[in-house]
C-alpha cells in the first residue's frame, strides 16, 4: 500500500500559558493643554450652535449627536477617552474610520495625512451647551481635562454628510436609514420619535421592516425623495442612502448547452449524509435531478418562483455538489446533502424592498436551524464602504460570531467597474469578517488568473483581505460546467463567482466528510487559506490565493515536510505559546513555516474602524537561546505575520491591517541552524466599541504550521517518532481515494 502522510492533529497539546510584561506606551502629546483648550473651544461652540438649531422633534428626549475627531496618534484602545466623556455627560454611539491632517504631531514632527477614529458622541443638548460655556475656563487639573490633547476636532454632523451616494431628485422612494440604536432604546424610545418626527414632515411610514445589530438599528423607510435632507436631519440619523437592489443572479457568461457533451449522474447518496449544508438562492425546481441530493425549501413569505432564479438555483447547487464538471471524468459523488431554501420570488429586481425581505428569510433561518456549511452567491448590488458597515454584512457577521459554522459568499461580479469610484470592490456581504469571501480565477489549470469579473479588494479594515481566495469561476475562453437546468443530463457553460464560492467551499465539506469531527469548522477555514494556492497578484485581486485542487494537497503532507493543527481557546489579555515541532538538532539547510491563525469574533458594526472585539497578535521567537538582553525572560522575536510590530503605532498597525484581523496568514524561510524551539507565543487583545474590554469567554482559534525542510528526507517521520505522545496522524473516517 502506497505510504500516506496524513496532516496531524493534536497540536493544542504543544501549548502553554506564559506571562508577557509589556510596559506602558512612551507618549508624548501633539498638543500642550492650553495649545489644546484653546484650539477646541470655538469649535465646541460652532458645534453647539449647529445642534441648538435643530428642531426639538429632531432631538429624541433632547438628545443630539456630535462628532469628536481624535488625532491620530492617539486611536489606541488605552487612549479612549472615557473620563471626558464622563465628566460632560455625554456617551459613545459609534465611530467610523477617518483621513485627517492634523494640525500638529509629536515631537516638532511635520505633520502628515494618517488614519484616525471619529466618534459619534450622544447626550443632552444642556450637556453639549455647559461643556461650551466651561471648556474656556477649565484647568488642566479639572476631570476629563487631560483627555483634551487626544482630539483633533468636535463638530456637529450635517444633513449632506449623512447622506450617503446620488439621489433622485423627485418622486417617491424607498430610502434605507440607519440609527444610531440598539434594541432596547430602538424600541423604547428612537423609533417612536422618529415616527413622530416624520409625521411633523408629512410622512407617515410604519417603520415595520428593520434590523438590529450592535448599536445600529437599519430601518426601510418610503419617502419623497425631496425629503432626504429634512429626514437626515433627525439628530440620531447616522446615515440615508436609497435601498440597494439585490444583484440580479444572471451568469457572467451565459451559452446554451454544450452539444455533444452528456453525462451521467451518481447512482449514490451523498458520502457524510449528517453534514448539514444550506444554500440560500433562486430555488430549484421540485423534479429535478438534483433533488436526489439537495432539498428545496421555500423561505419563508417567498412568493412564486422565477424561471431565470431557478437556473441559477440549479447553476449554484450543482457547483457545491460537483464543483465544475469535467466532462472527461465521471461527476463525482456529491460530499453532503443540501438544503436548498428558495428566497427569491416573482418581483426579480422591481420590489426595491426585497433586499430586506430576502436578509429576513436568510436570518430566520440562521436563527432557528443549525448548518455546518452555509452558501450565499446573491447579496445587495452594493460596494463596500470603508466607513460603514451594511445591514447585511452587520446582521450576518453577529450570527456567525455565536455559531460554528463555515460560510463562504460571492464576491460580486463587478471587477470591471470603475475603479476611481470603488465600483469593483467587493460587494456586501462579502466583506463578513467571519465568512469566507470568494473571488474566482479564469482557469482550473496553472497558469490562472483573477477572472477579470471578479469584483476586487481590499475590503475594510479590519477585514482587509478581500476576496479571502479565489477559486475557478469560468470564463468566455474556459467556462464553468454545471448540470442543465432544464437538460439534466447534458452540462450547461456559465460563469461568475456565484459559481466559484460554492465550489470553493465544497473543498472544505469533503474536509470534513472525510476526516469527521475531529477537524472543526474554524480548523477547515484556515486549511483552507494554508493550502491555497499564492500568486504573484496583488492580495486585493485574489486574496491569499486559489483553493487548493484536491483534497490530497490539504491532507497530505509529503516526507520532507509536517502540517500540524492546533485548535484552542484563549482567555483575554493571555499569552499562549505554541511550540513548532521541528526534529531533534539542527536541522540542515532550509527551512520554510508556514502559518495560518483564524478565529471567529464579536464585532462592533458602529464602529466599522474597530469592527473586530478580538485580535490574536503571534510573536514567533526561532530560537529559544537567543536574547538581545542579558536581562531579558523571553528569547529574542523575528517578524513573520507580517512587518516587525514592536516599533509600530497603532495607526501603522491599523493601516497595515494586521492586529486586528481575524486571518492571518505567511511563509517564512530560514537558515536551519538559526531555529531551535521555534514557538509562537499568542496573545489575545479584547475591545469593546473601540476601548479596552475583559469578555468572561475565551477566544476559540484554530492555527495551521506546516515545516518543510527539503534536505530532510524522512522530516515527517522524525517529527511523528518525536512527538508521539502528544501529536496524532488525522486518519480519513470515510477513505480518501487514491488521486491517480
Amino acid at each position: 500500500m502506497t505510504k500516506r502522510n496524513f496532516l496531524l492533529g493534536k497540536g493544542e497539546r504543544l501549548t502553554s500559558d506564559v506571562t508577557v510584561r509589556t510596559g506602558p506606551p512612551d507618549k508624548q502629546p501633539p498638543y500642550t493643554f492650553i495649545e489644546a483648550r484653546t484650539r477646541l473651544a470655538p469649535m465646541v461652540s460652532k458645534a453647539v450652535r449647529a445642534i441648538d438649531a435643530l428642531p426639538p422633534e429632531a432631538c429624541p428626549q433632547d438628545n443630539a449627536i456630535a462628532t469628536i475627531t481624535l488625532n491620530p496618534e492617539y486611536i489606541a484602545k488605552t487612549f479612549f477617552p472615557h473620563e471626558l466623556l464622563s465628566a460632560i455627560g455625554l456617551q459613545s454611539v459609534g465611530s467610523r474610520p477617518r483621513r485627517v491632517l492634523p494640525e500638529k504631531r509629536s515631537r516638532d514632527r511635520e505633520p502628515i495625512e494618517a488614519l484616525t477614529t471619529e466618534l459619534f458622541v450622544m447626550g443632552k443638548r444642556s450637556a453639549f451647551r455647559n461643556w461650551s460655556a466651561q471648556l474656556p475656563n477649565w484647568a488642566s487639573a479639572a476631570r476629563g481635562a487631560k483627555d483634551l490633547v487626544a482630539i483633533e476636532a468636535v463638530a456637529a454632523p450635517t444633513e449632506k454628510q449623512k447622506i450617503k451616494g446620488g439621489l433622485p431628485k423627485a418622486g417617491d422612494m424607498v430610502f434605507e436609514v440607519v440609527l444610531h440604536t440598539d434594541a432596547l432604546a430602538g424600541e423604547a424610545n428612537i423609533l417612536p420619535s422618529f415616527e413622530e418626527y416624520l409625521e411633523t414632515l408629512g410622512i407617515e411610514h410604519a417603520l415595520d421592516r428593520r434590523f438590529y445589530a450592535g448599536g445600529l438599528c437599519f430601518v426601510e423607510l418610503e419617502a419623497p425623495a425631496e425629503r432626504a435632507a429634512d429626514i437626515a436631519r433627525f439628530s440620531i440619523v447616522r446615515a440615508l442612502r436609497e435601498m440597494p437592489r439585490l444583484r440580479m443572479l444572471r451568469p457572467t457568461i451565459r451559452a446554451s448547452s454544450v452539444p455533444g457533451l452528456a453525462i451521467t449522474l451518481p447512482s449514490e447518496g451523498p458520502i457524510a449524509p449528517k453534514i448539514r449544508v444550506a444554500v440560500f438562492d433562486g430555488g430549484l425546481p421540485n423534479n429535478h435531478p438534483l433533488t436526489a441530493w439537495a432539498t428545496p425549501i421555500a423561505g419563508a413569505g417567498v412568493g412564486a418562483p422565477v424561471e431565470e432564479y431557478l437556473e441559477h438555483g440549479v447553476s449554484v447547487t450543482s457547483a457545491l455538489l460537483f464543483g465544475h464538471i469535467d466532462p472527461t471524468k465521471p461527476v463525482p459523488q456529491p460530499y453532503a446533502p443540501i438544503d436548498h431554501y428558495r428566497v427569491l420570488d416573482d418581483a426579480p429586481g422591481q420590489n426595491p424592498r426585497e433586499l430586506y425581505e430576502v436578509l429576513a428569510r436568510i436570518k430566520h433561518v440562521l436563527d432557528t436551524r443549525d448548518y455546518d456549511f452555509v452558501n450565499l452567491s446573491l447579496g445587495p448590488r452594493l460596494p463596500i464602504e470603508d466607513d460603514d458597515v451594511h445591514a447585511w454584512t452587520a446582521v450576518l457577521d453577529e450570527n456567525l460570531a455565536k455559531k460554528d459554522i463555515l460560510v463562504s459568499i460571492a464576491v460580486g461580479n463587478d471587477g470591471e467597474g470603475d475603479a476611481l469610484l470603488g465600483l469593483n470592490r467587493v460587494q456586501v456581504p462579502a466583506d463578513c469578517v467571519n465568512a469566507l469571501a470568494f473571488g474566482a480565477c479564469d482557469t482550473p489549470e496553472a497558469a490562472w488568473q483573477r477572472a477579470p469579473y471578479s469584483s476586487v479588494g481590499p475590503g475594510r479594515s479590519p477585514g482587509l483581505i478581500k476576496p479571502d481566495l479565489v477559486e475557478f469561476g469560468g470564463s468566455v475562453q474556459r467556462p464553468f460546467l454545471v448540470v442543465g437546468h432544464t437538460q439534466p443530463t447534458t452540462l450547461t457553460p456559465t460563469g461568475g463567482t456565484s459559481f466559484a464560492s460554492p465550489s470553493g467551499l465544497r473543498q472544505g465539506i469533503g474536509v470534513r466528510a472525510h476526516f469527521g469531527d475531529d477537524i472543526g469548522l474554524l480548523a477547515i477555514r484556515a486549511l483552507l487559506v494554508h493550502a491555497s494556492e499564492p500568486s504573484e497578484l496583488e492580495r486585493g485581486e485574489v486574496g491569499w490565493g486559489r483553493v487548493a485542487r484536491s483534497l490530497d494537497d490539504i491532507v497530505l503532507c509529503d516526507d520532507d515536510c509536517v502540517r500540524v493543527v492546533y485548535q484552542g481557546a484563549i482567555s483575554p489579555a493571555k499569552y499562549t505559546r505554541a511550540a513548532i515541532p521541528m526534529p531533534a538538532g539542527e536541522v540542515q539547510g532550509k527551512v520554510t513555516i508556514t502559518a495560518t491563525l483564524c478565529y471567529a469574533t464579536a464585532v462592533d458594526p458602529h464602529h466599522p474602524g474597530n469592527y473586530t472585539r478580538a485580535g490574536l497578535e503571534a510573536t514567533f521567537r526561532p530560537h529559544s537561546e537567543k536574547r538581545k538582553k542579558g536581562d531579558q525572560i523571553h528569547a529574542d522575536s523575528a517578524s513573520f505575520f507580517g512587518k516587525s510590530r514592536r516599533a509600530q503605532t497603532e495607526e501603522e498597525l491599523r493601516r497595515d491591517a494586521w492586529k486586528w484581523e481575524n486571518c492571518q496568514h505567511a511563509d517564512v524561510t530560514f537558515l536551519g541552524r538559526s531555529l531551535r524551539n521555534p514557538v509562537f507565543d499568542i496573545h489575545y487583545n479584547a475591545r469593546l466599541e473601540g476601548h479596552g474590554h475583559a469578555p468572561a469567554e475565551k477566544l476559540r482559534y484554530a492555527l495551521i504550521i506546516t515545516v518543510k525542510a527539503k534536505r530532510v528526507a524522512d522530516l515527517y517521520d522524525q517529527i511523528v517518532r518525536r512527538y508521539a505522545t502528544q501529536l496524532e496522524a488525522l486518519r480519513p473516517v470515510i477513505d480518501i481515494p487514491v488521486r491517480t
